[in-house]
């Protein structure tokens, strides 16, 4: 018999249990109906529990996701009743960091000539997948304020690069393009003005690149990249970056895939035999969410479109073992978005909860005729 895997479900605020309840829906799917050995635990953490008792995030409930999980399920964190963002940042920073989720990858795929907002582009010029740092540069964290609160009020923020860190995204990206039968790698900084930190990335990547003859290594100035991702989106396959350049670059590929609602991501730790890294004892734990944010304004409005959440269920399925599903997930959404059966964002009339419930009908379908 199959271990189980045990899923840990973090709905969030704003829209985010609005959503993960659809992507809760594909997992007890497939683990009532198609046999996936998967338990489910759901965690109360968000601002209405900070709020409540000042809870972010536990040393217990951390302690058992680092140990017990195989993967997590994130909705989304931010309220506005929490300005600073305490709780988000601790919870998401503290998954993320604690965890060593180092490579956050971002698959830019349209599923729909009709979202796709570039004039003489289809679906099939929309398929790039981007491997962001997830762990150093300008979000570590480190800086500080002086003289807060008056005219000579200096700010510092460090951008930390190591060559460990650096190294282990560009292999990871050299990886995931090799085993997916992609040719080329690009890689995008700013080494002509960041002349320290991004000089290492440029020298890291071209010796990590001759390791993977077969791949085409490329190098690209991030402003440069922002450029050709509009003009012409076909000529990138995969994208390496570090963290700031990639949270930017990966909301742009949102809207060449139709916008926010269907831009699904994963935070993991890839184990690279021939890095820096030793080999991890079991298959790390992963996290996965939909990246459109919390959307306090669409609260209870019913509209929040759950495919974002549902596709990164099919990630976290996919990471755990099972592609098929992973596969079959995206193949339902096509479906949707073809037969218009999807929210008013992306050309529907559906609300979340049933856009969500026709996708599992497709599938519980597609089950069916094979």
């Amino acid at each position: 018999m199959a271990l189980r895997a045990l899923v840990a479900v973090l709905p969030g605020d704003g829209i985010g249990p609005e959503v993960v309840a659809q992507a809760r829906r594909v997992l007890e799917y497939f683990r009532d109906e198609r046999g996936v050995p998967l338990d489910i635990w759901e965690i109360d953490l968000g601002a209405d529990r900070y709020l409540r008792d000042g809870t972010t995030l536990p040393d217990d409930v951390r302690l058992r996701i680092a140990t017990e999980a195989s993967a997590v399920l994130v909705g989304a964190f931010g309220d506005p009743r929490v300005p600073d963002g305490a709780h988000a940042r601790d919870i998401l920073f503290g998954l993320r960091f604690g965890l060593d989720l180092y490579a956050n990858v971002r698959p830019i795929h349209a599923m729909s000539d009709s979202l796709v907002p570039l004039k003489g582009r289809t679906a099939r010029d929309i398929d790039i997948v981007v491997f962001r740092e997830n762990t150093e540069g300008l979000y570590a964290g480190v800086g500080g304020q002086f003289r807060r609160g008056t005219r000579d009020e200096i700010a510092i923020e460090e951008d930390l690069n190591t060559r460990k860190g650096v190294e282990r995204i560009v292999r990871a990206a050299f990886e995931y393009a090799r085993a997916h039968g992609k040719t080329q790698v690009h890689m995008a900084d700013k080494s002509n003005a960041m002349r320290h930190a991004h000089e290492l990335w440029y020298r890291t990547f071209f010796e990590v690149a001759e390791e993977y003859p077969d791949i085409r290594a490329e190098h690209i100035y991030v402003d440069a990249l922002c450029s050709l991702l509009v003009l012409d989106p076909g000529a990138f396959q995969v994208i390496v970056t570090c963290n700031l350049f990639g949270d930017i670059v990966t909301d742009l590929g949102a809207a060449l895939q139709g916008g926010l609602g269907m831009a699904a991501s994963a935070n993991v730790h890839p184990v690279l035999h021939g890095c820096c890294e030793a080999p991890h004892p079991r298959r790390p734990v992963g996290l996965f969410e939909p990246v459109h944010g919390s959307a306090p304004s669409l609260v209870g409005m019913r509209i929040a479109n759950p495919f974002a959440a549902m596709l990164s269920a099919g990630m976290l399925l996919g990471h755990l073992g099972w592609p098929d599903a992973r596969d079959q997930i995206e193949s339902a959404v096509v479906r949707a978005l073809a037969e218009r059966q999807c929210t008013p964002d992306v050309g529907g009339s559906l609300d979340t909860s049933a856009a969500g419930q026709w996708i599992v009908g497709a599938l519980r379908a597609g089950a069916a005729d094979s």
